[in-house]
């Protein structure tokens, strides 16, 4: 080990080392240069400093093999001669100001190092342990980068486009755990906590699911394995800022994902390719089938299918495997009406080794697209008017010094001290303070998730399923409606005086079916005549439902968010529906 890299006695002796080395100019410089220590030290003042931090990666890949290659060390001398001779404070920020503007336009330098730096790790990992533990240095300076880059977000917020993503799938299929690992490979989770749970999960005898647990937080859910409730995390790409919903896959939970799923403006389902888990999850008890059905009619547009556990050894990247699962799902995701041309995007992932989420995979020659994170970064832009009115469904409440509430704004904006309606309730409330994604803002545009703090308005007097509104443009609320339905499973006949759960955007409300007013032929859209006395599955009617209490909902036609509804019933999604008109109620 150098002496320079030990503790000195005292420091004075230090300082007066380190004098004579600079006086003594270049060449000494060179001969007395260490390659393992010098790198790092411009990194201990700037943790942002990125050249440095560029280099020192080119420094690790050759030093950490084992076998010290000459034209490396030349590279080493070379790249830290400018450091040594320009270290003087006053030269530190100039350099720096320079990257910073290089960095911004071109948005793709930044992101290409640390891809590379990512390659590097893996070299350092076969190179034993010295390399092991420059890599885990490296990796440690690799967290400590973004967390700046998220603080200081918000004054040029706008620029970043919010999107929702929610995580479908069977149960096991692997949803926490992808939403973890991509947690951790965008620096939103620390290694250091991801060690913790390792350990955690370790003394549980679950140690494959220490990912899962960055988004399952609580114990019941951490200690069955199972999401519960929709868990929430967010990340940032080069262009857009997505907040992750992790919905639960079992089928006890399906009212807690369809309140996830109406938030999310993009969907990610969730397969597990490992034999006989895939089959499982698509027959006919199976969650996928369902989640994906449930997704559409929450009006998620776009459908990315993550082929997950690839890296399994019943799998083994197998290209005829990817394809089976393939071929089984697009004519399933077709009836349920998604383009498979345009709006679903198949991908192979293994979310335990992260593989193919922010990287490309050497053992999956033929997958050629964009791995995970990259293609959500590529996906064109959603189009939201922020000039509506406000509507803001309300997913959960608590209390923490005055009312909180949470939910998605899906259309208007919001800004502080800002005067809103709760529907139905009619109580004028004023926002006190504005968090998207954890983070304070002045205002607020559609798509954003937000927590707002309310005032004039108690935490029980609210329950999810209320909407914030803009005073001069209420939302509509009653009980009475009329619908047109599709029914998708149903053994028997539905009759007028048949009771269900209705799930319209973020509220559950249990509804009667009053009376069938016509059927509507599914390939000419012809209302028949008469009045059917009853409907069965697959045939489409228009009804009329009583809710149990007033809730608010919009027609479809003038706010498809708050217009389309699913009906359960027994643990099975019965049937799906868009609301026609409101019927106002007889006094």
């Amino acid at each position: 080990m150098d002496p320079r890299d030990t503790a000195p006695d005292s420091w004075e002796l230090e300082e007066d080392a380190e004098a004579p080395a600079a006086a003594a100019g270049l060449p000494t410089a060179f001969a007395a240069l260490n390659v393992n220590a010098k790198p790092f030290v411009p990194n201990v003042n700037a943790p942002v400093f990125v050249p440095s931090f560029l280099q020192a990666s080119a420094v690790e890949m050759p030093a950490s093999d084992g076998t010290p290659d000459p034209a490396a060390s030349m590279e080493v001398s070379e790249t830290v001669a400018p450091v040594e001779n320009g270290s003087t404070e006053a030269d530190m920020p100039t350099e720096e100001e320079t990257w910073e503007q290089k960095e911004e336009p071109g948005g793709d330098e930044g992101g290409g190092g640390q891809e590379d730096l990512g390659s590097g790790g893996t070299c350092a990992e076969e190179g034993g342990a010295a390399g092991k533990e420059d890599e885990e240095m490296m990796e440690e300076e690799e967290e400590e980068m973004p967390l700046p880059k998220v603080a200081p977000a918000p004054p040029d917020a706008p620029k970043k486009e919010h999107v929702n993503v929610v995580f479908i799938g069977h149960v096991d299929a692997g949803k926490s755990t992808i939403g973890g690992q991509i947690m951790y490979l965008t620096g939103m989770v620390d290694k250091r906590t991801l060690e913790k749970y390792e350990r955690e999960a370790k003394e549980k005898n679950r140690e494959t699911w220490y990912l899962s647990w960055a988004l399952d937080t609580n114990q019941e859910e951490r200690d069955k394995g199972k999401t519960v409730e929709v868990g929430r995390a967010y990340f940032e790409t080069e262009k857009k800022h997505f907040t992750i919903l992790d919905a639960p896959g079992h089928k006890s939970f399906v009212p807690n994902m369809i309140g996830g799923a109406s938030q999310a403006d993009l969907a990610v389902l969730v397969i597990s390719a490992r034999k006989g888990e895939f089959e499982t999850g698509f027959e006919k008890g199976g969650q996928t089938r369902e989640h994906a059905m449930l997704a559409k009619t929450a009006g998620v547009k776009h459908l990315i299918v993550l082929i997950n556990k690839m890296d399994d050894p019943t799998v083994n990247w197998s290209l005829d495997r990817y394809e089976e699962c393939k071929e089984k799902l697009v004519p399933f995701l077709k009836k349920v009406g998604f383009n498979p041309k345009k709006d679903i995007h198949f991908m192979p992932c293994s979310g335990l080794t992260g593989a193919n989420l922010k990287d490309p995979v050497p053992e999956c020659p033929w997958y050629t697209g964009l791995p995970f994170i990259a293609h959500l970064d590529s996906l064109p832009n959603f189009t939201r008017s922020s000039d509506g009115p406000v509507r803001l469904p309300i997913v959960d409440k608590y209390k923490d010094m005055g009312t909180v509430i949470l939910g998605k704004l899906e259309s208007g904006s919001i800004s502080k001290a800002q005067q809103l309606v709760m529907m139905p309730n009619r109580h004028t409330v004023e926002v006190l303070s504005l968090l998207s994604d954890d983070v304070e803002t002045d205002d607020a545009s559609p798509g954003e998730n937000l927590k707002l703090r309310l005032k004039g308005i108690e935490e029980e007097e609210i329950l999810p399923g209320f909407i914030l509104c803009s005073p001069d443009n209420l939302c509509h609320s009653g009980r009475t409606f009329d619908a047109q339905i599709v029914i998708i499973e149903h053994k028997s006949i539905i009759c007028p005086g048949y009771n269900a759960v209705l799930h319209i955007h973020t509220c559950i409300e249990e509804v009667q079916i009053t009376a069938l007013i016509c059927l509507v032929d599914k390939k000419t859209g012809e209302k028949s005549k008469t009045r059917p006395r009853f409907v069965k599955q697959d045939q489409v009617c228009i009804a009329r439902l009583r809710a149990a209490g007033v809730i608010c909902l919009e027609t479809f036609k003038d706010f498809p968010q708050m217009g389309r509804f699913t009906l359960r019933d027994e643990g099975k999604t019965i049937a799906i529906g868009k609301v026609l008109k409101l019927v106002p109620e007889k006094d």
